[in-house]
Parts: structure tokens; sequence; C-alpha cells
């Protein structure tokens, strides 16, 4: 009756009637066509990097915009479950822990199969899960559907950075990325503005039904708009490695977690810690000897690798544990509900969206080092005013406190981010953004179960508002590591010429 053609893009088909008069009509996948050609148009444009940032971005933001509204609904999802505060806690910290064991795969996977492909099957996923989770029946439903949707909303993290790293040059990655930090950050300020009320009037259920809309337009316009990014050879999956690094990172932070409610001498805890550095050590042996490492061990010998990623682990320590311990704080101390401490935690992402793309523009001339260490600077400020809010605390001083971090963080991380990304070799952007956020979720996973434990141990002896002073002086001697850290990070205008790492030709380099 017919045949079928390729055509010129080898997907327009041929209808062939045997009959006379009759002649071949072809039906073009119009679809696609308009698609390829709207996605041409948009990569001649001197702004093509831009529009993907935006794109990116905005698929980013449909997965994160829920995470505030979880750490101030913890309570409530215990009462309504009739489980206890720290067996929910795991609905904030599960998903930082399965991006922490996924985050170097995903990464690994977008270099090899490439980011476009790899994003869209994270944001799809996390889509579904966000569907999911609305529809717990359970306290382990609600958590194993936020970890799965985080497993594969991991992947959309180190796939977009490295699509964005490729789009922009070496001098203008540090200002991209501070686009990123306020998309990573104003995500989460939307979702307190919104979702405090909306939790108190309806329920923590509608913000995900709210979600889902937003992470099926992000995937539509991702879909269209993402380059499919340049041909590369297919090599080996280190699964193995994966699998070693990811179960000694998940059975430490797992000992981490339950060591406050089953005693640090339970058999799980201490296994926990003692298999930590015997994992680490075949993971390293694993990566010296497999062809196509996981993460090339040799980058850990360059400063500007080794050092950022220190930088930020020491600070998101103090951030995360801060970030977890304010609503508890609130809740206990002052009495506050989860519409005003929604609001007045609004302080710290809000600013740190703000200083994100103002800092990323200022580190273009002061320097990445000199941006960092005044960001860390404030997050130790940060730490010390929060120590010393007691009953008679004024909402401006907390809110002021909570600022200081949000400014902080936000100066730190894209300096710290477009360092680790001039560091490494073009071909591995995705696992190096990955290596990064693993690190720096690990580190935030430690800081919110140290300064837990802390707090609990001292209320006997200090009070329930000492408790939680001592706990944030314990952050902010943790995040003045960072100071040296950032210190040892050497400026991109600075750095010799032997160590500079161009993007491909093939990219589409711009920092307009």
């Amino acid at each position: 009756m017919g045949d079928t053609d390729g055509g010129p893009h080898g997907e327009a088909t041929d209808l062939t009637l045997d009959a006379p008069g009759v002649d071949t009509l072809s039906t073009p996948p119009w679809a696609l066509l308009m698609r390829d050609r709207m996605r041409q148009r948009m990569a001649d444009s001197d702004r093509y990097a831009w529009i993907v940032l935006a794109t990116a971005l905005f698929g980013l933001f449909s997965v994160n915009f829920t995470i505030t509204i979880l750490a101030v609904s913890v309570p409530s999802m215990a009462e309504e479950f009739n489980s206890q505060t720290a067996t929910l806690t795991w609905v904030v910290t599960g998903p930082m822990l399965a991006f922490a064991i996924f985050g170097p795969a995903a990464g690994k996977l977008a270099d090899i199969y490439g980011q476009r492909r790899v994003y869209l099957l994270g944001l799809a996923g996390a889509g579904i899960f966000a569907a999911l989770t609305a529809a717990a029946w359970s306290p382990g439903s609600l958590i194993a559907f936020r970890v799965l949707g985080a497993t594969l909303g991991a992947a959309c993290g180190p796939a977009s950075m490295a699509m964005i790293n490729r789009l922009f040059t070496r001098d203008t990655r540090v200002k991209a990325m501070g686009y990123w930090s306020l998309v990573m950050a104003g995500g989460p300020v939307l979702g307190a503005v919104a979702g405090g009320p909306i939790v108190e009037a309806f329920g923590w259920r509608w913000i995900f039904v709210g979600q889902m809309p937003f992470v099926v337009a992000g995937l539509l316009v991702a879909y269209a708009i993402l380059p499919e990014g340049a041909k590369i050879a297919r090599v080996p999956f280190d699964l193995i490695g994966s699998a070693v690094l990811g179960g000694t990172t998940a059975f430490a932070l797992l000992g981490l977690n339950r060591g406050p409610l089953i005693g640090w001498d339970h058999p799980l805890v201490v296994a926990g810690f003692v298999f930590l550095p015997i994992g680490l050590m075949l993971f390293v042996r694993r990566q010296r000897t497999f062809a196509h490492p996981l993460i090339p061990l040799e980058y850990f010998g360059r400063r500007n690798f080794t050092f950022p990623i220190a930088t930020q682990m020491f600070a998101n320590f103090a951030y995360m544990g801060g970030f977890i311990l304010t609503p508890l704080l609130l809740e206990d101390v002052l009495g506050y509900g989860e519409t005003r401490t929604s609001l007045i935690s609004i302080a710290r992402p809000l600013l740190f969206a703000i200083a994100g793309p103002i800092a990323g523009a200022v580190a273009l001339r002061a320097g990445e080092r000199n941006s960092a260490l005044f960001g860390i600077s404030c997050v130790v400020a940060s730490m010390v005013g929060l120590s010393m809010v007691g009953a008679g605390s004024h909402d401006l001083f907390i809110a002021g406190a909570l600022g200081l971090s949000g400014i902080g963080m936000g100066a730190t991380s894209p300096s710290m981010a477009a360092s680790i990304a001039n560091a490494v070799d073009e071909r591995d952007l995705g696992i190096a953004g990955a290596a990064q956020q693993m690190m720096t979720q690990v580190a935030a996973v430690t800081g919110i179960q140290i300064l837990q434990t802390v707090q609990a141990a001292r209320v006997d002896v200090a009070g329930v508002a000492g408790s939680y002073s001592t706990a944030y002086l314990v952050g902010g001697g943790v995040a003045a590591f960072a100071l040296v850290t950032a210190y040892m990070v050497r400026s991109t205008k600075d750095e010799p010429a032997m160590e500079i790492h161009e993007p491909l030709a093939s990219s589409v380099a711009v920092g307009r």
C-alpha cells in the first residue's frame, strides 16, 4: 500500500496509494519541525545562554519551592500522622540524603548520555512523585515519595548546571551562578509566603497539588528550548563506584540521624561510622583502577576544586543546621504559629535570592575569594545573633539575624560554584557540579543532625532557650573554618594560565 521515507530529517512519512492519478502524500511532524525551528532561532540569538539559563532555572524552581514550607510544617505533619517530629524530619533530610547519594551518579550520567536528556527525565520523575506525595497515607509513604522524588529530581541540578556552564565563559560563570542562587533560594521564599497560610487553612498536601502544574510547565518549556548538547563518546558508567560511594554515604548519614534516637552505641550507628573510612578507601581504590572513574581523583589536587567544596561544606553545615533549628526555636521558645514563623523565616532565603545575582556581578571585579570571605563572615555573625534570641527578642532582630545567613550564602555560593566549574575539564562539568552538591548536601544533613543533637543534649543543663543558643554557637564555630578554606581559593582573574579550562569550541560562549 505504501512505503516510508525518512525525509530530510528522517522523520517525515510518505503515504503512497497504488491507484492511477494519486501522488505521494507527505505528513511531516509539524510539532518537531516547529520546535527545531524555534530552537534554532534562539540559538542564533546573542542572548541564547541567558534563555537557556532562565529555562533551566524555571524547572529547578518547580522542584525546589516546597522546601521551606516542609521545614515549618513538620510539627503539623507529625500530629496528622500521629508520629514523632524526629521521624517526620526525614521529610526534609531524606531528600537531601537522596541527592547526596544519587547526585554524583546523575552528574556522570548527564556527562555520558547528555545533560538535556537527564534533566528532562529528572524533572518528569519529580512531578510524578509530587502527585504521589499529595496522596501520601502514612509517614512511611510520605517519606518514601519525597525521597524517590528527590532521587529523580537530583538529576536536574548537575545536568542544568553543566548546560549553563558550557554556554558561559569562565569569566562570566560566576554571574550566571548568581542567578542560579537567586532561584535556588527564591523558590523557597515563595513557598514560605504562600505555604504557611495554605497549610494552616487547607493542609500541607495542597502544596504538592500546586507544585504539579509548575513541573509540567517547566518540562514542556525545557523540552522545547534546552540544547541537545555536543555529541560525546560513550564511556562505561562506573556502577560499582557509584554503589560504593552511595552506600557509604547513606550508611554514615543513617547512623548520624538515628544516633540521637536509638543511642550512639547502638550497633547500627556504630557500624555506620566504622564503615565510613572503609567505604571511602574502597571508593578511592576503585577510582584509581577504573578506566573511566566516577570522579577523577586528580581534581582534588586542584586548589580551586577542593577548597571551594570545603568552604561550601562548612558554610552549609551552619546554614542548614540553623534552617531547621529556627522554626523549632520560634515555636518552642516564643510560641509562634506556622504563619508567623514562615513570614519571619522568609528573611533568610529572600536575602539569599537578592544577594546571589549582586554578588555574582561584584565577584567579577572583587574576585571569588573576597566575595566568599565576606559571605562566610556574615554566616558566622548570623549564628552569633541567633544564639542571642530569647523570649523577649523582637521579630526584627530575629529576621535580621536570619537575613545575615541569607546574605552570606548568597555571596558565597555563586563564587565557589564558578571556581569549581573553572577548575575542571569541559567534559566533566556535570560530575563537578554533582560532586559539590553532594558534599554540600552531606554537610547540610550533618549540620541538621549535629545541631539538633546538641540542642537536645543541652536542654536539661541550659534550659530550652539556652540549648538553642549553644547549638547556634556550635554552627558558628564550624562556619568559621570556612574562612580558612575560602582564603585558600584563588580568584579567576588571578589564576595562572596553565589552570584555565576554556569551553569547547562547539559551545556557545557568551557573557553578555
